[in-house]
């Protein structure tokens, strides 16, 4: 589990977190983003995993598949959803 800053939503601070694996190739393209998995490391309710994630999804970073998952999206990917 991280120390959380008490001025920032937990949310913001997973989601810069999961940027951050993901631009050092921590999390490289198409790895599952696994909530359960999240929740259980940050000690964060699921919900504050969503809100990461689909912050993360809105900056091209991560795609989801109804019924598999969130994935880390391809190189790329991230500009041109910013396009």
């Amino acid at each position: 589990m991280i120390e959380f800053e008490p001025d920032r939503p937990r949310w913001q601070q997973v989601a810069d977190v999961l940027r951050g694996r993901i631009s050092s190739g921590e999390y490289p393209p198409k790895y599952l983003v696994s909530e359960v998995r999240l929740v259980q490391e940050f000690g964060v309710a699921r919900d504050t995993i969503r809100k990461a994630i689909r912050q993360l999804r809105d900056e091209g970073l991560i795609y989801t598949v109804p019924n598999l998952g969130s994935f880390v999206s391809p190189p790329g990917e991230a500009e041109s959803a910013k396009s």
